[in-house]
């Protein structure tokens, strides 16, 4: 529609709307681009990362989010993924860090494209509860493992039961894990423990600097399975137990399965995602 606002010697026209030039614009497209809240580690890389990022693509409250990105290594992945668990926003890593198992390449261009090209991971983390000294009882979540740890100078020695029976009576040795299979590349690996496929129904239990017996690597066990640690002499040898870093001192018993009931949403780029890297890992 030309509607004339001027008079003669200075005629302009506008045009203005029209009924179908209406109904053109509410059926354009609306903005497809995800809300990001971005957080990152003290790193001062991490931090300036953060801030390029939030320049480039803006930033919401965590609550708000339909993805979460996480900005550092591996350590504040799993940081990040224990404050976020009861939030629906998958979370998605660049490495700010060192190893960044964990992570995708830090890039700052073509963030939404990646995001949405993006593969998920659903991890269900170990439950750990452990009964100290004192009575008192800890419990808490790992998404990588669960160990046990000496915490003097001498040997530690376990009695380990598997489902309510007695598997090992006594194990001397500097520790114990039980790893998930996101897990199972991190301190399990490093024990000498096996690597376990993402998406199989396992868990890894492996010892840590066995002495007696010397000849035991470990076990795999079905993940529904529940896991007991008892803690011999534990005056004389004192133990601590250890989830994702987070320390519990001077225990007589832990127990630690599998919890369903908690699901962590992690993506990855296509093609890198975790079984994929499990994969490399044995070949590097």
């Amino acid at each position: 529609m030309c509607v004339n606002t001027g008079g003669a010697r200075n005629n302009v026209i506008v045009l203005a709307p029209n009924a179908d030039d209406r109904k053109l614009r509410r059926n354009e497209p609306a903005d497809m681009s995800l809300k990001i809240a971005f957080v990152a580690s003290r790193a001062s890389v991490a931090q300036t990362a953060r801030a390029a990022l939030i320049g480039r693509y803006g930033d919401v409250p965590l609550r708000k989010a339909e993805v979460i990105v996480a900005l550092g290594g591996d350590g504040f992945m799993l940081h990040t993924l224990h404050s976020t668990q009861d939030m629906d926003a998958p979370v998605y890593g660049m490495n700010r860090g060192t190893i960044g198992f964990l992570m995708n390449a830090y890039r700052e261009g073509d963030l939404q494209a990646r995001l949405a090209a993006a593969e998920e991971a659903v991890i269900n983390p170990l439950v750990m509860r452990a009964t100290h000294i004192d009575g008192t009882i800890s419990t808490a979540l790992a998404i990588n493992e669960v160990s046990l740890l000496r915490a003097g100078p001498q040997a530690a020695k376990l009695r380990i039961t598997i489902d309510g029976r007695q598997r090992m009576e006594e194990l001397v040795c500097d520790g114990a894990l039980v790893a998930t299979p996101a897990g199972s590349t991190a301190y399990n690996y490093s024990a000498h423990g096996p690597i376990l496929p993402i998406g199989s129904d396992v868990l890894a239990l492996t010892p840590i600097a066995a002495f007696r017996p010397r000849r035991w690597r470990g076990a795999l066990l079905p993940k529904r399975a529940t896991v007991r640690f008892d803690v011999q002499e534990p005056q004389k040898r004192p133990v601590m137990a250890d989830a994702d870093g987070q320390s519990h001192r001077d225990v007589t018993t832990v127990e630690v399965s599998s919890d369903p009931s908690v699901s962590h949403r992690i993506l990855f780029d296509p093609g890198h995602g975790l079984e994929e890297r499990l994969i490399s890992e044995q070949f590097n």
